[in-house]
């Protein structure tokens, strides 16, 4: 039996699919300033600037799209190489770059997202990349920089342990992890930003298998996880910032 709380969940969610919900007064209908495209970081942490497209096409391979989308597939087994510095910033840029600015509180990138909102940070958990310690990272694609959030030397075991003992989790050169800040979308789009922030999800980890294809890597898109243990490993609150989607990569 379903009972009438489940059920009114359902019915709301009906309507929030077929675009129902009415965003007529959204803070963005009534003047309120966009929220920051990027997330402030504390300026005392150290940054690493990455490498820019002019460099880092010395490593990446021209791959036919076809062929990408051929062989694209979750992989779950890598070696022990560790991804260059240029590497992983091709694979930034493939999934968050800034092409351009479009406007005050707004950019277009290499992912599509509704209303150009990109409501993601990209943080990543870093054990075997050439030229950084093993830790805690956040992307800044408005700087094109990495801030470090903290060494950890324990990743491979509190990664595994958050992500249900996937143990391929912790064991990758760097795991990507998505979280989602929801009011950057529910400023433009109300209670219906929450339908396209999970199509977006996807349009990023789309991103990522692709790219991997180009750099001799492999990832797998991963859902099963522990919420609160994820958002604690990275410091954030669960309400106005959590984790919603995480992929590790490694040489395969």
């Amino acid at each position: 039996m379903i009972d009438q709380r489940t059920r009114a969940q359902r019915l709301f969610l009906t309507d929030l699919l077929r675009g129902q919900i009415d965003f007529s007064t959204t803070d963005q209908r009534r003047g309120v300033p966009p929220p920051p495209l990027q997330k402030p970081a504390d300026p005392a942490l150290p940054r690493t600037v990455l490498v820019n497209p002019e460099e880092w096409q010395q490593v990446v391979q021209s791959v036919d799209l076809r062929e990408a989308i051929a062989r694209r597939q979750s992989r779950r087994s890598y070696h022990g190489t560790a991804l260059s510095l240029a590497e992983l910033s091709f694979l930034l840029w493939a999934t968050q770059g800034i092409r351009r600015m479009a406007g005050p509180g707004s950019a277009l990138r290499t992912v599509p997202s509704a209303g150009a909102r990109h409501s993601f940070e990209t943080y990543l958990a870093v054990r075997k990349v050439t030229g950084l310690a093993e830790g805690l990272y956040r992307f800044l694609p408005l700087d094109n920089q990495l801030v470090q959030l903290r060494e950890e030397g324990s990743l491979e075991s509190s990664l595994t342990e958050a992500a249900y003992g996937q143990s391929f989790v912790g064991r990758a050169a760097v795991t990507f992890i998505w979280a989602c800040i929801p009011y950057r979308m529910e400023w433009r789009y109300g209670l219906t930003a929450h339908r396209v922030i999970l199509i977006d999800a996807g349009h990023l980890c789309q991103n990522l298998y692709l790219a991997c294809e180009a750099v001799g890597a492999g990832t797998c898109a991963v859902a099963a996880y522990d919420q609160e243990a994820m958002d604690q490993l990275l410091g954030l609150d669960g309400e106005d910032e959590f984790v919603v989607y995480l992929a590790p990569v490694g040489k395969c």
